[in-house]
This record gives structure tokens, C-alpha cells and sequence, in this order.
């Protein structure tokens, strides 16, 4: 079977502090990765998106410096301000070259993100 760039989501949440946001990003990727039986060079890219409480830290920045995603395309970006939303959520869409079929992949949401996605398998 040949290697496929596809998309898996992931979501959390945390609070308004460094820490929490790096905390938060780096267990939602392992999570995302131990899933769906990924090694990090099979990542090419991770984009980010935080809600606009979250000011304190970029969530690239955990994957760059704790996970080592020196070699990734990583970018951040604000998420659309929605009445009603959930407040602290940071969204993950990673982009992996896998053999996997996209109904084998393993989306993850986890902490206060649980209840975005009731089909989550993980």
C-alpha cells in the first residue's frame, strides 16, 4: 500500500497560562499519535487554531520544543469567535503520510473538548 497525506483532528482544553496551553498540546498529539500508531517524522504538518481567551502561548510551540517537531510545518491561528462556543479550546488538524484509510484514523478529543465529537473512539 502507498503512503497518503491525510487529515486527523484533534481538540482539548486549557487555561489561559503557558503552561496549560503547553500542557494541553502536548498530551492531545501523543494521544493523537499513540491512536493512530504514528511516529513523529510521519507528521508533515500541524495547524493550530486557539480561541481568542487563550493568550498566554502559542500551541505549535509545545509540539516545536516538547514533542521536537523541529522538521514540521506548524502554524497558529486565531479561531472564529462564535456566541455560545466553548471557551479554552485549542483544535489540532495534522496532516500525516500514513497507509491508513480514513475510517481508520483516530480523531481525538479530550478534557473539556469531549463533548464536540460523542463518536470519538479514543
Amino acid at each position: 500500500m502507498t503512503m497518503t497525506c491525510r487529515g486527523i483532528r484533534g481538540a482539548t482544553t486549557a487555561e489561559n497560562t503557558a503552561e496549560s496551553i503547553h500542557e494541553a498540546t502536548e498530551e492531545m498529539l501523543g494521544a493523537m499519535l499513540k491512536a493512530n500508531g504514528l511516529k513523529g517524522d510521519q507528521i508533515a504538518a500541524a495547524y493550530f487554531t486557539a480561541t481568542p481567551d487563550l493568550t498566554a502561548a502559542f500551541p505549535s510551540t509545545a509540539a516545536r520544543l516538547r514533542l521536537g517537531w523541529e522538521h514540521v510545518a506548524l502554524l497558529d491561528s486565531q479561531q472564529m469567535e462564535v456566541e455560545g462556543a466553548m471557551p479554552g479550546c485549542i483544535r489540532v488538524l495534522l496532516l500525516v503520510n500514513t497507509e491508513q484509510r480514513p475510517e481508520e484514523l483516530v480523531n481525538i478529543y479530550l478534557r473539556g473538548a469531549t463533548n464536540l465529537r460523542a463518536t470519538t473512539r479514543a
